[in-house]
């Protein structure tokens, strides 16, 4: 089955919307798939590794921090062939987040194909893909509220490689979903938009020597599929720079040994670069980078 897009995301672009706006959409849109899907908050009957928690579309992981009473949360999406139980499992970065008091909560993709790896359903120009996973994520955001009583207006989407490019989806075609949004070493694929529904708070990082999802876009040529082309970040960036109202020129500059970051002054939202001198990988310190800055917003 072709992924569809929300009709109404396609069709118009979104007004501008203040913070507070903001924060009433995300509200109502959560509110809205509770009332379909989960009915009532329920208390939290599944996480961890082993124990998914299963909606209608899917399924996500979930870990919370000790003596949870409700909160913040991070959404973390897996790249290419992984899944939510592998990213629960990988109790470093679980830590990272659970110990600042955050939930993490980890959707798992749908293979592309009878028998092939997961992935996230991008619009690539490549493939039909099984599920509409903006939709997804969007469900899976809702059913964790519910269960788990997370606070909508203090979530943060995350991901990396193709999580990262799904991250860029998600913030394109929903952008008031979320509070925040910070992909790492993900961007969007051709035939890129030209124009998404609106302003965002993000904060993208990667790696200067990334061969895998380099910073220029590369072409990728599949004996069955033909050929796919990962769009230019610094393309991407432009259109959030034009999206979020932010002039070319970076408001800032800050260099340290392991990073280079640039911060845009902008009329809407945020927008931020972080890039590090390694490859297609989590740079060391980049969970407390994403969180100080999410936390900067203004939660």
């Amino acid at each position: 089955m072709e992924l569809q897009q929300p009709a109404e995301l396609m069709a118009r672009r979104a007004p501008r919307s203040l913070p507070g706006q903001c924060a009433l959409l995300r509200r109502l849109v959560l509110l809205g798939a509770v009332l379909l899907s989960a009915g009532a908050a329920r208390a939290l009957d599944c996480g961890g590794d082993t124990r998914p928690c299963r909606i209608a579309s899917g399924e996500y992981h979930i870990a919370v921090p000790d003596g949870w009473q409700g909160g913040p949360a991070v959404i973390f999406l897996h790249g290419y062939g992984g899944t939510g139980a592998k990213v629960i499992r990988n109790t470093d970065l679980v830590k990272r987040f659970t110990g600042r008091g955050y939930a993490v909560i980890a959707p798992t993709a749908l293979p592309w194909r009878d028998g092939k790896p997961a992935d996230w359903a991008l619009r690539d120009g490549w493939l039909t893909y099984p599920r509409n996973d903006v939709r997804f994520i969007r469900d899976v955001l809702a059913d964790a509220v519910a269960r788990a009583t997370l606070d909508p207006d203090r979530v943060l989407l995350t991901g990396f490689s193709r999580g990262g490019s799904m991250v860029w989806e998600v913030a394109c075609l929903t952008p008031s979903l979320v509070r925040g949004y910070a992909p790492i070493a993900g961007g969007f694929w051709l035939p890129a938009t030209g124009d998404c529904a609106g302003p965002v708070n993000m904060l993208h990082i990667h790696g200067f020597a990334d061969k895998v999802v380099p910073l220029e876009g590369r072409r990728i040529e599949n004996p069955e599929f033909g050929s796919f082309t990962q769009a230019d970040i610094w393309q991407g960036l432009k259109l959030w720079r034009s999206e979020n109202g932010c002039p070319s020129n970076p408001a800032s500059h800050e260099v340290t040994s392991d990073f280079w970051r640039k911060r845009w002054g902008c009329d809407t939202g945020s927008l931020e670069l972080v890039l590090h001198g390694g490859g297609h990988r989590l740079p060391k310190g980049w969970a407390g980078i994403v969180l100080d800055w999410f936390e900067g917003l203004g939660n």
